[in-house]
């Protein structure tokens, strides 16, 4: 009788095993990590708001008024800031989209709102964000924007 000697490898009943074990892990951590990431980009959402309402302070100290846009709070295109383009906040939130938000600053007599909205509802964000120049952040959760009867934000 001859002996046969078993080549060191995986069948493939032992590889479909292994892919069924990471699919199902997979089907429990990738909700998670949506979820977390969705959480994450909330979170830098209310940061921007933040970051607008201190360019607008600083905007109001050096030119006496609100600016008119995100656009007069961001960079200049080319020369020295002015009262069209501050230099007060980073391009990306000065062209409106940052982190999966959409922001829209609108000027209103004797200040300003802020509002923002996630570019993809349920993925980018499950709450939009609104606030004006009391600094007072409120939230919806739900796809309908926020305003100022919203709840306050925590």
């Amino acid at each position: 009788m001859k002996k046969t000697r078993r080549e060191f490898g995986f069948s493939l009943i032992e590889l479909l095993i292994v892919i069924a074990i990471i699919v199902i892990i997979l089907t429990f951590a990738v909700p998670k990590l949506t979820k977390a990431r969705m959480q994450a980009q909330e979170v830098a959402a209310v940061q921007a708001i933040k970051t607008i309402h201190s360019a607008e302070t600083q905007y109001y100290s050096t030119f006496g008024k609100f600016a008119e846009s995100l656009v007069a709070l961001g960079p200049p295109t080319s020369g020295a800031p002015g009262p069209a383009a501050a230099d007060l906040i980073q391009e990306d939130l000065a062209t409106g989209e940052k982190q999966g938000y959409k922001f829209t600053l609108t000027p209103v007599p004797g200040g300003y709102t802020v509002s923002a909205v996630p570019l993809a509802f349920g993925t980018s964000g499950s709450r939009t964000f609104y606030s004006d120049q009391t600094m007072t952040i409120r939230q919806n959760f739900g796809q309908e924007p926020a305003n100022a009867s919203s709840p306050l934000f925590k």
